[in-house]
């Protein structure tokens, strides 16, 4: 029996790695949570709960200490926005934190569940792990800098023989994206809220082959080593236009050049920095992500894991999208479906 630890199952991809653990009879699945979590949203998994927060690293310790695995799902991302100082503060704290939890513990190997953003634009045209920062990025975003470091430490972990992993799953949609996170792109679409989209290169996944492709890089992945969780290539112009057609709405979204998107984007978070209320869709992380994007090679995890996803582009969005439905998170008016 293996004992497998998730923080952050009551995130997309942490339900869908604990729906995956869990599937396996001979797997105990450990719910590690803040005391303040909602667990309401998953009711449907059978697990054991403990108690356990990323900016505690004794009650991290004593989580892990009888588990065989543990998978970092929730990892710090920037939300409301804070100084670039104390985002990277905040971020290298928890990380401090989770990587003496791994080394002090004796739990047998953990992930952290890192993201695409880390991995600089390819010369090449298709980026794969080899890829590196070798300075700090030149981006003024939060979320770069905080994805950057993150991943800088758990490598550096490795290499001092931590046992850690670098899992980082591609553009992630399917159900359980309360929120919604990266969904918002679907949504939005569909709600006929999206002021534009930026055009560019990307890889989407679906989260259940995400989930299934972590988990192997856990169990299986070499030390220290990365492990990019694909599925297929896309523009983003083909896959707002799949995402149109499989809702049946007629509005296509209108392109918006980069410079003008980043423009905008600044002018609306100032407004929300000097007077408040509701947070930009095109927020600084969205631009990031945006401007980041580039399609990924996915072989590492293929060839070493045995990992390949089974679920199409077109299948993923429409699970996500009837997801969406039937949480309420899409307005039917919109969709002919």
């Amino acid at each position: 029996m293996k004992k497998i630890g998730v923080i952050g199952a009551t995130g997309m991809l942490g339900h869908h790695v604990a729906k995956h653990i869990q599937s396996n009879h001979e797997n105990i699945l450990i719910a590690i949570h803040r005391t303040t979590s909602d667990l309401s949203s998953i009711s449907d998994l059978k697990y054991q709960s403990k108690i356990a927060d990323l900016n505690d690293k004794e009650s991290l310790i004593q989580s892990f200490r009888d588990l065989d695995y543990v998978l970092n799902c929730g990892a710090y991302y920037p939300t409301v926005p804070k100084s670039l100082k104390e985002e990277i503060k905040i971020a290298k704290h928890q990380m401090n934190n989770f990587i003496d939890a791994v080394k002090e513990s004796g739990v047998k190997k953990a992930l952290y569940l890192g993201g695409a953003i880390a991995i600089p634009k390819s010369k090449e045209g298709i980026a794969n792990e080899d890829e590196y920062y070798t300075a700090s990025p030149k981006s003024k975003s939060a979320y770069v800098h905080v994805k950057w470091l993150m991943d800088n430490m758990a490598r550096e972990a490795g290499k001092k023989g931590i046992p850690i992993v670098i899992g980082i799953p591609s553009m992630t949609f399917g159900e359980y994206d309360y929120g919604p996170s990266t969904g918002r792109i679907i949504t939005n679409t569909v709600n006929q809220t999206l002021p534009g989209y930026v055009n560019g290169n990307r890889n989407v996944v679906y989260a259940g082959d995400a989930a299934r492709g972590l988990l192997s890089a856990c169990i299986d992945g070499n030390i220290g080593d990365r492990y990019l969780i694909t599925g297929e290539n896309i523009t983003m112009e083909d896959l707002i236009q799949k995402i149109i057609t499989i809702a049946g709405i007629d509005t296509m979204p209108k392109e918006v050049p980069l410079g003008l998107a980043k423009l905008v984007s600044k002018i609306k978070m100032t407004k929300y920095k000097l007077y408040g209320g509701k947070l930009p869709l095109l927020d600084d992380t969205a631009i990031a992500v945006m401007s980041a994007g580039q399609f990924l090679n996915g072989d590492k995890a293929k060839n070493e894991l045995g990992y390949e996803p089974k679920v199409s582009i077109d299948e993923t969005l429409k699970r996500t999208i009837t997801w969406f439905e039937q949480n309420n998170y899409i307005d039917g008016t919109n969709s002919h479906n």
